[in-house]
């Protein structure tokens, strides 16, 4: 594991290898999809270890599927550590779901029923990974569409047991909780204020569009100024995180997300000035 990593970052994009790897940005580090640098060779990785140089680098998985019913898959694991000791990553994180069966990918991040039954299943799972990775891991709540019948505890009650049975960490995706308050109704704020302080390493921000009676999680928009809202409350509560901006389409120039990014320092500048200046 790396040096601990600090302040504010982006997603590495294949739109801006060039500029990362030419010139320096605005930029306190960075954020790589594991799975796109899981191959043998090529563009991706040349990049990825040029700015690897001059970026701290964390890594972030999408298939990882956790809360499967299948066994994990012993071979990504293996693919993963060795991108983990070729990046030396400050943490690696993937998302509190499960994605399909051995079969079947769904390619997409489906929530899991908030059960003890769901629990159970998911502790040896997670000490499965932290023992192949060497280190813990960090798990990211997903946007949600449904929800099930079955559900014995909240959402946040569910990631609070999770965290204190298996000393996984976590990365509060804020712009998943907004998404997920408005499509079934609660207060986010209330999602926010219970997740454990200690845990927390990583905060995502991201844009989504609204469908009218509901939200769906795009990260194809700008930070909305809700979430920009539930952020600030966020910082309150919790103090700085390492904060990054992801955006998976309609991918703008660097410069616009950068300047995005100055937004997310001041929000949290100014959050933290009147919390101090609140004590």
């Amino acid at each position: 594991m790396s040096e601990p990593l600090q302040g504010f970052g982006l997603g590495l994009r294949t739109e801006h290898y060039r500029e990362f790897a030419t010139a320096p940005q605005a930029v306190d580090w960075l954020e790589v999809i594991s799975e796109n640098y899981l191959v043998p060779g090529g563009k991706p990785l040349h990049y990825l270890d040029r700015i690897r140089r001059d970026y701290p680098m964390v890594m972030h998985g999408v298939s990882l599927s956790i809360g499967g019913s299948d066994a994990l898959d012993a071979s990504y694991l293996r693919q993963l550590r060795a991108l983990v000791d070729r990046v030396q990553p400050a943490w690696v994180s993937d998302h509190l779901c499960w994605t399909g069966t051995s079969s079947l990918n769904l390619h997409d991040l489906l929530p899991l029923p908030y059960t003890e039954a769901s629990l159970e299943h998911l502790l040896p799972r997670v000490a499965q990974v932290q023992d192949a990775l060497a280190q813990p891991l960090l798990l990211e709540n997903v946007s949600s569409y449904v929800r099930y019948r079955a559900d014995e505890m909240s959402e946040w009650e569910f990631i609070r047991e999770l965290v204190r049975r298996t000393g996984c960490e976590l990365l509060l995706d804020v712009n998943n909780v907004y998404v997920s308050s408005v499509n079934h109704g609660f207060d986010p704020r209330v999602f926010i204020n219970a997740m454990p302080p200690g845990a927390v390493r990583q905060i995502h921000l991201a844009g989504h569009e609204d469908r009218g009676g509901y939200l769906i999680d795009t990260h194809d928009h700008p930070v909305c100024a809700a979430v920009w809202d539930l952020y600030a409350h966020t910082v309150g509560r919790l103090g700085h995180v390492p904060t990054m901006i992801e955006r998976d389409d309609h991918i703008p120039p660097l410069d616009r997300l950068v300047a995005e990014l100055d937004t997310a320092r001041s929000v949290a500048q100014q959050t933290l000035a009147a919390r101090r200046q609140a004590a």
